[in-house]
């Protein structure tokens, strides 16, 4: 599950009320510090619905850097935990 960190770290802090959708790049650096920076220039929109490499579709993009997680939740996960 170490792979989904960022993606459990999202959840955790919009179930937590720390992130509120929609959100940014900069909102996500905020609520989850514990990551990279180039996890927060890249992993919103390499995982939004759509994406051209056909990677997982965590996020949706619903206006300029502005994210939704789609629901249902993914990879078993709830309010942050596996």
């Amino acid at each position: 599950m170490a792979r989904h960190s960022a993606y459990k770290g999202i959840v955790k802090a919009v179930m937590d009320g720390k992130l509120e959708e929609p959100f940014s790049n900069h909102d996500f650096r905020e609520a989850c510090p514990q990551f990279g920076e180039g996890t927060y220039n890249a992993f919103l929109w390499k995982h939004r619905k759509g994406n051209l490499k056909g990677e997982s579709e965590l996020f949706e993009l619903v206006g300029p850097n502005s994210f939704k997680l789609i629901r249902p939740i993914r990879y078993g996960i709830k309010n942050g935990h596996a």
